[in-house]
């Protein structure tokens, strides 16, 4: 069969899609991305997947958005594809949309996270909800990749049979690693006894970045690390300003983005992601599986990864104290989090294998 994968941005065809595509050729079928232009395409192609570069937006302009529904159907009826499976709100509409005109026989949609459970104005999540409505009148199959928005699609009519497939990564890949610890701390001249809380998101507000700088002031012990970068498309206040006002001196560093998002997690302490608003987040599971106790806030998708007080601990969003009280609980305890770390390690094993996910996923799709 061929199949087209169509997402926003680079970022998400490279770290979310580059897997399901590659375990769907291993099982013969033609596939081929579809996002935004960008770098980390070069990692796409380099791993022998086919990419068509189209005007995705990710943005509310009429104009743009426009563009990119037709630019899309001249693509589905040049390839013909037997599948489109439509990924994030607003690429994930269009993709549905210019897949109906062009008349492809089945199509599907994984949620990401609905817009509509998103903090913010009323307006933005009705129509959030009414996007999503829609949506799934144009769609076959309907996955989500946490279990409550799953329930959320079929409580609400979007998609009676909605199912959950959840988020996977390889436990081989991410996992406990002394040698990658002893290597990337002596780089950044950082010694072993050194606590280190780390976050790899990109760089907006809704991850709770203003949170997290404002705790870690009440967490003398420990430094921490973010990792990440601000992506050209990201919306909202740039961060910079907040990073530099953090009073978090030397105890602050900025790794930006890293290939070796393993390595970085094998040489921390902690793992936080204290964010407004999520799906189910890869990053969380990348430290489950690299054995680090996890901090994050009790939303959607976090709060079915992690057990409170078994695996990491769960803290309320857009505060401040709790989360300074949780991170300094663990810096702390080292037993603790050797404890907490090993058994989110088993709990990620037996849920999040990367390999199991994407062999659902593909049964689920037919494919």
């Amino acid at each position: 069969m061929k199949v087209v994968q169509v997402t926003n941005v680079d970022f998400s065809l490279r770290h979310f899609l580059m897997p399901l595509m590659q375990a769907a050729q291993a099982r013969g079928h033609d596939v081929l991305g579809v996002c935004a232009d960008g770098p980390l395409l070069a990692d796409v192609r380099a791993a022998g997947l086919r990419v068509a570069p189209l005007p995705m937006a990710r943005s509310l302009s009429p104009k743009a958005q426009w563009r990119a529904l037709w630019a899309m159907v001249a693509l589905f009826r040049a390839e013909r594809p037997d599948l489109v499976h439509a990924h994030m709100p607003i690429s994930g509409f269009l993709a549905r949309l210019a897949a109906r005109i062009a008349g492809v026989p089945r199509v599907a949609y994984t949620c990401h996270g609905f817009l509509f459970n998103q903090p913010g104005p009323w307006w933005r999540r009705a129509l959030g909800l009414a996007t999503e409505w829609l949506g799934g009148r144009l769609t076959d199959i309907t996955l989500t990749v946490s279990t409550e928005e799953a329930a959320d699609a079929r409580r609400l009519w979007i998609a009676r049979d909605a199912v959950p497939v959840g988020n996977g990564r390889d436990p081989t890949q991410f996992r406990p690693n002394p040698a990658a610890r002893a290597r990337v701390r002596q780089a950044l001249g950082v010694p072993d006894a050194q606590v280190v809380v780390v976050i790899v998101s990109r760089l907006v507000r809704h991850k709770g970045y203003p949170e997290l700088l404002a705790a870690m002031r009440d967490v003398p012990g420990a430094e921490l690390w973010i990792v990440g970068e601000r992506l050209p498309s990201d919306h909202g206040a740039n961060l910079e300003a907040l990073f530099d006002a953090s009073g978090l001196g030397p105890r602050l560093r900025r790794l930006g983005y890293r290939a070796d998002i393993a390595d970085v997690l094998a040489a921390a302490d902690i793992f936080t992601l204290p964010s407004h608003f999520e799906g189910l987040p890869m990053s969380v599971i990348e430290a489950m599986l690299t054995g680090l106790p996890v901090v994050a806030t009790a939303i959607r998708g976090p709060r079915e990864q992690v057990m409170d007080q078994e695996t990491g601990l769960l803290v309320p969003p857009a505060t401040v104290a709790p989360l300074a009280a949780a991170l300094a609980r663990l810096v702390a305890d080292t037993a603790l989090r050797t404890r907490m770390g090993a058994a989110g390690r088993e709990r990620a094993v037996g849920l999040y294998d990367e390999a199991a996910v994407l062999a659902r996923t593909l049964d689920l799709l037919g494919l």
